[in-house]
């Protein structure tokens, strides 16, 4: 044992490269999830000493995760409060009338975004609305999501707000006695790699990957679209106005016609006509919407006799034993029995119609049903209705969406002015939404990915432990000799390539702390200006798109989008090779 322990002590560098490399093949098999590798890493340093229980538990004062919790709950008031529901709903409308549009749109306005706030919130604030965007785009996920972590990362890059590993760097060079650097000093470099980054995503689009198996039966019964119905009452504000022009309070996306004169009118005729009091309007809905539009009170919806009593939303679901199996809904018994009504209809990977009076009932229809106490109990015993529950979706907290949007402004401006760090600003938010009921403490807690904070501890973790045991030195010091007798611009590709590989397998902020001195060490060597140098490694540590855990942006969307490892190094390699050169092409070339 001692004998060992002596090995491990000497060569703890060579060992700690030999754990990653370990992970690394383990990420790529997939037998097992990310955090599930990332953890058993991390514990493999510890157990070999490579990692002290100090330097383990510093990992958790990390600012990094707490931020990515707070954020997640900060997006969850955005969707609670329906904020996310607008936003979807009019890229939803805009994609379906001009689709390249409505993509341009979205990335294009996230890269200019993203050079002024932290990359990590706004992923995470446009993640829901690429889902509705593929949707409507009739696209798997998988080819949004990846692009717009890209796009986040890109954005980064145009000032040094952008992110925080340019901050880190810049804070180097301040504290070396170097001018230090401006807003928009990395702006013509970031550019150029923005650029490069772009056209690389439109070559690489093709080869962006659709569902698996698995994600297709992770997602097609995510979002419930149920069937309703809406009716329109007299003195209805919409009567007497086309559907196309009338303010109903959904999307025209979400319209699936108009039943008038006992017949449904969809297409063009149905948004050209003219609405009438008992008109109903045919449409599809998520939970959340139809109970919003069921507490606002201005339509009767769906089918059935209004309960008289106070009246509460129950989900059943049909049994597969029903008599009333491929006969329309409104001939179901109970609503010619009991005072119930039934608001809408939905069903696993198909959508029910063309109307909800008219849908035929098929085995494990779920339905959402509107009864009073006596009513509910008489439904819980029916035979041929299983699975009875409390209606899990609620309705939107609309009045509340301007508390959520100011809080989130908020942490966005207090953290690119500088008067706090995105953590604090967003932390303090957390207590806001919260104590002003934008969203419940369960569903706070609810909205935050745990999958995704393991992964980044864990890997905080792992980085911690090669710093600890020399590895990340071995690494760096192995480069010095070769930097030190090349030309300008050997010595800047060289930079940005080397953060660049090593911000893949480790925090791009642990690699700006660790190659910033030795940067700069290089340039009073060569001399060369330290300041290109520098960019160079802004660039290299935050433009990294060939692992997942390469940028948190990158770890958000694999575990959101069921990536598989090598999804990244197929689109992210091409990236990295075409955005490195083009940076180091400006730096060399364009440098004052």
């Amino acid at each position: 044992m001692e004998f060992v322990a002596a090995f491990i002590a000497e060569q703890k560098a060579v060992i700690g490269l030999f754990v990653l490399a370990g992970m690394f093949a383990a990420f790529v098999w997939e037998r097992f999830s990310p955090s599930v590798v990332a953890v058993a890493g991390a514990g493999t340093m510890l157990a070999l000493g490579l990692l002290d229980e100090k330097g383990a538990y510093g990992v958790f004062s990390n600012s990094a995760p707490l931020t990515v919790g707070a954020m997640f709950i900060l997006s969850g008031a955005l969707i609670r409060t329906g904020v996310i529901d607008k936003v979807g709903n009019y890229v939803v409308d805009r994609a379906k009338r001009n689709p390249r549009l409505a993509v341009i749109e979205v990335f294009g306005g996230g890269l200019l975004v993203s050079g002024f706030i932290n990359s990590t919130p706004f992923v995470v604030v446009m993640m829901p609305v690429c889902f509705r965007l593929a949707e409507a785009l009739g696209v798997s996920p998988k080819k949004l999501l990846m692009p717009l972590s890209v796009i986040a990362v890109l954005g980064g890059c145009l000032t040094l707000i952008g992110t925080s590993t340019n901050l880190v760097v810049s804070g180097i060079a301040e504290q070396a006695g170097l001018e230090p650097f401006g807003l928009f000093d990395i702006t013509p470099y970031g550019l150029a790699v923005a650029a490069a980054g772009v056209v690389g995503l439109l070559i690489m689009a093709r080869f962006l990957p659709s569902d698996y198996p698995r994600i297709a039966e992770k997602t097609d019964g995510a979002e419930q679209l149920y069937l309703t119905e809406l009716g329109l009452a007299e003195g209805d504000p919409a009567i007497d106005m086309s559907l196309d022009a009338a303010s109903l309070g959904i999307a025209p996306s979400q319209i699936v016609g108009v039943i008038a004169g006992g017949r449904l009118i969809t297409g063009a005729d149905a948004q050209n006509h003219r609405l009438a009091a008992g008109n109903r309007i045919v449409a599809r809905l998520d939970g959340a919407a139809l109970m919003t539009i069921r507490s606002e009170g201005r339509f009767a919806i769906g089918i059935g006799e209004i309960p008289d009593a106070e009246s509460t939303v129950v989900e059943v679901t049909v049994s597969p034993s029903h008599r009333s199996i491929d006969r329309p809904l409104a001939e179901i018994p109970f609503l010619q029995r009991q005072r119930v009504r039934i608001l809408g209809v939905t069903r696993f990977r198909h959508l029910p119609g063309p109307t909800l009076s008219e849908s035929r009932i098929r085995a494990a229809d779920r339905l959402l049903v509107e009864a009073d106490d006596a009513n509910v109990a008489l439904l819980r015993d029916n035979p041929n209705l299983i699975g009875l529950a409390m209606a899990s979706v609620t309705a939107f907290r609309r009045r509340r969406a301007w508390i959520a949007i100011l809080v989130m402004a908020s942490a966005v401006l207090l953290s690119a002015t500088g008067v706090m760090s995105i953590g604090i600003a967003a932390f303090i938010g957390v207590g806001i939404v919260l104590l002003t009921r934008c969203i419940d403490a369960s569903e706070a807690w609810g909205s935050i990915d745990g999958d995704v904070l393991i992964l980044i501890f864990a890997m905080l973790a792992v980085g911690a432990a090669l710093e600890q045991a020399g590895s990340v030195a071995l690494m760096v010091g192995a480069l010095e000799p070769v930097l030190t007798d090349a030309p300008q611009w050997a010595v800047i590709a060289i930079v940005y390539f080397s953060a660049l590989l090593l911000s893949e397998l480790l925090s791009n902020n642990a690699v700006a702390a660790l190659m910033g001195p030795l940067v700069i060490g290089i340039a009073e060597a060569t001399g060369v200006a330290p300041q290109p140098l520098l960019i160079a490694l802004m660039l290299g540590a935050s433009a990294c798109f060939a692992t997942p855990v390469g940028y948190q942006t990158n770890t958000l969307v694999y575990a959101a989008g069921d990536y598989r490892f090598m999804d990244f190094v197929r689109i992210g390699v091409p990236l990295n090779i075409m955005t490195g050169i083009a940076g180091c092409a400006a730096l060399a070339f364009w440098t004052p």
